[in-house]
């Protein structure tokens, strides 16, 4: 069997950092702070759990659905602003990156997103710190699965996509199509999002802490 280099990149949203529970926290504070009741927790928890549509889409369903004041970007502003502060790693991240980097690994982030958003992300968690490098679509003009924003973040690791690594993540366009596209072998972090769809991921795992105790896996020598 062909071994790829010591190369990985990840996506940021439902594969390192746990967005579900940063999002409910955001709709109870956002529900506090404009006196709705507690049913319509679980209506916004629901629009964003649906289709994972787009924030513009998403705060245009809230504001007219809640009859807001504010306008669309005023509430996509401030969510972007507050998320950095709501969410945490998932359990072992960190540590688990740390380790690969440790165990002579490259390692990147490669995330879609809006700059302000997915950067205060990265900080505010530390992974901005556990990593060689990150490419976010905001900051670069192009998103995944453009194979671009995945030799963005290569290069930044000091690494080469010719040479082959990992993509892992939890959107099989964005992520794990959109990385093999780009040369990347694709493991899959599978949340029950994307239901009887077919995939070619060459390993489906439940959580990034499994991919990483993948990947090292495959990589230890005979």
């Amino acid at each position: 069997m062909v071994i790829v280099q010591r190369f990985a990149l990840f996506d940021l949203d439902r594969t390192l950092i746990d967005l579900e529970h940063a999002f409910l926290r955001w709709a109870e504070e956002f529900a506090e702070h404009h006196r709705l009741k507690p049913e319509d927790v679980a209506w916004l928890v629901s629009l964003d759990q649906g289709v994972h549509p787009h924030r513009e889409v998403f705060f245009n369903e809230v504001r007219a659905h809640f009859a807001l004041a504010e306008s669309v970007e005023e509430l996509w502003a401030g969510y972007r602003k507050r998320m950095p502060y709501l969410v945490q790693c998932y359990p072992g991240v960190l540590s688990g990156l740390g380790e690969l980097r440790t165990a002579g690994w490259r390692v990147g982030i490669v995330t879609n997103g809006m700059a302000d958003n997915q950067l205060g992300k990265l900080r505010r968690t530390g992974l901005a710190e556990v990593v060689d490098g990150y490419a976010v679509s905001g900051v670069e003009g192009v998103r995944k699965p453009d194979a671009r924003l995945f030799q963005i973040a290569a290069q930044r690791c000091g690494a080469s996509l010719a040479e082959g690594g990992w993509m892992v993540g939890d959107n099989l366009v964005a992520d794990i199509a959109g990385g093999q596209a780009a040369g990347l072998r694709g493991i899959w972090v599978d949340r029950g999002t994307w239901p009887g769809h077919d995939h070619r991921a060459d390993h489906v795992v439940a959580d990034a802490a499994e991919a990483i105790a993948l990947m090292r896996d495959t990589h230890q020598p005979e």
